[in-house]
């Protein structure tokens, strides 16, 4: 039996102050577009911005009160996205959330099946898709692919 071990690399940033411009931009519109969200049900909305060579695409959660009609905002952005701007690859996305039962001050991640989604996007891109997160204030991580969040990741390459 062999042991190993999956480590992920990634930078933190105590605050907005400490990104590019550009970063900086993108957070912002997420954290701004979260208002758009439809979550009557959780009162947590998420908002996502991606930067492309084309523009900004942003997305937000759509809830539902059949539960598992509902899509995430990370993979309402991907439709837009795809749609918008087909064969164009994203940079970056910058994922930001509201919690109207709480605190929004620490970065929240995907979940799996939109960690998936993101994935494919990437691949589908051809490079790297950078992936921000963060609630409406407070610490930032930048992970500079998305294929650190998702290890043992179902690809294209199992269905050949």
């Amino acid at each position: 039996m062999k042991e190993k071990k999956i480590e992920i690399e990634y930078q933190v940033y105590q605050d907005m102050s400490e990104l590019s411009k550009e970063d900086a931009e993108l957070l912002t519109t997420a954290r701004t577009i979260t208002k758009q969200a439809y979550a009557p049900y959780s009162r947590f909305r998420v908002g996502a911005a991606a930067r492309t060579e084309k523009g900004v695409v942003t997305g937000t959660n759509q809830e539902n009160a059949s539960f598992p009609v509902g899509i995430c905002a990370e993979r309402s952005l991907l439709s837009t996205a795809a749609t918008l701007f087909p064969g164009i690859a994203i940079d970056t996305i910058a994922i930001s959330y509201d919690n109207e039962k709480g605190e929004s001050i620490h970065p929240i991640s995907p979940c799996g099946m939109c960690r998936q989604a993101l994935l494919e996007y990437e691949s589908r891109g051809g490079k790297p898709l950078r992936v921000i997160l963060s609630g409406q204030s407070g610490e930032i991580i930048i992970v500079e692919s998305v294929s650190k969040l998702l290890p043992f990741a179902f690809t294209d390459k199992e269905l050949s």
